[in-house]
């Protein structure tokens, strides 16, 4: 019976190693680290979804999250520029990408609010493409894709880039 139990209990813990490690390569390919800091990915939609997945993750202590408003409240969201990209109009995928990016910047690579608004300003040039108008949200821009003058849907699994 002991031995039922140690085997179980390795091969649990086995493949908890495997799955972090597996998770661990997945996150590392897209969250490049380069020499000179944190660099994008080519494929912009997997990156979108791993920023948004980040933003569900990752939780930001009280002193985490000033740093992000600092941040984002510096910059008009691209698809409602009346509103900072810190608030957006809605939570949708465009600003969930900006959110799970800048938690992902501050709590796993201590960006301070500079560093965090320059990589928010590099990451909305390259999803929109200077396509953004500022009222994507007003004019029926919601479902459309990021470099289309949109929000890139409003769920994770409407994606649109």
């Amino acid at each position: 019976m002991r031995q039922r139990f140690t085997l179980t209990l390795l091969v649990l813990l086995s493949s908890f190693a495997l799955g972090f490690t597996l998770s661990a390569c997945g996150t590392e390919e897209l969250l490049a680290e380069s020499g000179e800091g944190f660099s994008f990915s080519d494929d912009l939609e997997a990156q979108s979804r791993e920023f948004m997945a980040l933003y569900e993750e990752i939780q930001l202590t009280p002193e985490q999250e000033a740093v992000k408003k600092a941040a984002l409240e510096q910059l008009p969201a691209p698809c409602c520029s009346d509103n900072t990209a810190y608030t957006c109009c809605c939570p949708c995928n465009l600003s969930l990408t900006v959110w799970g990016m800048s938690a992902h910047l501050i709590a796993n690579l201590g960006y301070d609010a500079d560093q965090v608004k320059k990589k928010a300003e590099e990451w909305f040039a390259l999803t929109t493409q200077g396509s953004h108008t500022g009222d994507a949200c007003y004019t029926g821009g919601c479902m459309k894709g990021f470099s289309n003058n949109g929000c890139g849907g409003m769920s994770p699994h409407q994606l649109k880039t």
